[in-house]
């Protein structure tokens, strides 16, 4: 069989079982031990279990069935459990904490606080560790990806611009101000689209499907909250942004786009002093 892979979700054959655990089959990294107390009840020998693989303290590979916050080549918002003259120790949900070297680090970890990070393999030692450089980890492979495209993006960092993020673990984009229409945190897991690939290879996101499906989205939200409010609210074009998101959790962007199309479409009416639905309308 092939070699099991530290950092990774491995389906290992059981060897053996004795009363310190399951002895595994790593294939070219030799036997591993699964701890008697994650053998799942019943198991016996010739069964395959699946198992994360890592190192314990004294640096044997020992497998798990307990999952982790990230696995190799994975980002994760994790926190600094201890601070030494080594490194800044992460909890990343198991029982050995995983080690960011000090030349790994952007700004000094503190213990307490939390970091993204990336997890990655040493090449030349194959120990685990984790760095919050996020830049050398993202775009070492070309995006392939068409506008409208659903993905998977972490929130890395707040910038003049708006958000930049991660994209299915891999490339870097930037949420605009004008597209947020929700608080976001760091480290936050949300779905997203692709808007736009630029000539730069710059990639933009957008929270809300492209085009006509998201105004066809939000369409619906604002209906739905004008039929709560007696068919009126007291919005317009030049209300401030920040009292149209607070009431309707969207962008003035967003919000000015989807009054445009109902009012096209004949659903609402745009007065001086609000929107207001044409059913409701008082004559």
């Amino acid at each position: 069989m092939d070699t099991a892979i530290p950092g990774k979700f491995n389906t290992l054959s059981i060897l053996r079982i004795t009363e310190t655990g399951a002895f595994l089959d790593g294939g070219e990294a030799g036997d591993i031990l699964l701890p008697a107390k994650w053998v799942p009840e019943g198991a016996k020998a010739g069964e395959t279990v699946e198992v994360f693989i890592y190192f314990d303290n004294l640096d044997r590979l020992i497998a798990t069935s307990m999952k982790p916050l990230a696995v190799v080549g994975e980002f994760a918002l994790l926190n600094a459990a201890a601070v030494n003259k080594v490194g800044a120790f992460l909890n990343w949900g198991l029982e050995k904490d995983l080690l960011a070297p000090f030349r790994e680090q952007a700004v000094k970890m503190i213990e307490g606080n939390d970091y993204l990070v990336h997890v990655f393999a040493d090449p030349d030692t194959g120990r685990l560790a984790a760095s919050s450089k996020i830049e050398k980890f993202l775009n070492l492979i070309p995006a392939d990806y068409q506008a409208g495209d659903e993905v998977e993006l972490i929130i890395w960092k707040k910038t003049d611009l708006g958000y930049k993020a991660i994209i299915n673990q891999a490339h870097e984009g930037v949420i605009y101000s004008s597209d947020v229409f929700k608080d976001m945190k760091r480290g936050e897991k949300i779905r997203g689209f692709i808007l736009k690939i630029r000539e730069d290879g710059k990639i933009d996101l957008s929270l809300l499907k492209p085009g006509y499906e998201k105004i066809d989205d939000l369409s619906k939200t604002l209906l739905d909250i004008l039929n709560k409010h007696h068919g009126f609210m007291a919005l317009t074009d030049d209300s401030p942004a920040e009292d149209i998101y607070r009431r309707l959790s969207m962008s003035k962007k967003n919000f000015k786009k989807t009054i445009g199309k109902l009012y096209k479409e004949r659903l609402i009416d745009i007065e001086k002093s609000g929107i207001r639905l044409i059913e409701l309308k008082q004559e």
